[in-house]
């Protein structure tokens, strides 16, 4: 599987290996099987471009998924996953009011968008329960087997 990934800001420094492991190992967790994968690590104005333009909704958030293959659906020849836009300034602003490490947050954010990608919601109660637990699930797995980003 390939993990291609676009860092396009100066905020923090992005391991572009730690990112693939990362991907991988949470896909092989997942049971997903996938060709492909994007991560874009992007600006804080670029993160409010996008989150306006696709969901009317100029304000920062952390990330932002575009499903391109559905993972479940079969499909023959090369599949994509999809895209996942992250902004590390989002996860320093919030370490910076609420504690916490800047890597750890930015991790979480590139399995939410990925959660996204698989099909997980958080637009109500029941739907944003069911992502917590899948994130809080996720991040335990990564942090026992090391697969969390880390400082550069």
């Amino acid at each position: 599987m390939n993990v291609h990934t676009t860092n396009n800001q100066s905020a923090l420094s992005i391991n572009h290996e730690d990112v693939e492991r990362l991907v991988k190992s949470f896909l092989k967790w997942k049971k997903v099987a996938c060709d492909e994968v994007i991560i874009h690590f992007v600006k804080k104005d670029e993160i409010c471009h996008l989150h306006k333009e696709h969901f009317q909704d100029p304000t920062p958030t952390d990330c932002i998924s575009f499903p391109i293959d559905s993972p479940d659906e079969a499909t023959s020849g090369y599949s994509i996953l999809g895209e996942v836009f992250v902004c590390p300034e989002v996860a320093i602003e919030y370490v910076n009011e609420n504690g916490g490490n800047p890597y750890l947050e930015t991790s979480l954010y590139i399995i939410h968008g990925l959660l996204h990608l698989l099909g997980y919601d958080d637009q109500d109660d029941e739907s944003r329960a069911i992502m917590r637990a899948q994130e809080k699930s996720a991040m335990l797995y990564l942090e026992r087997n090391k697969e969390i980003l880390d400082a550069v």
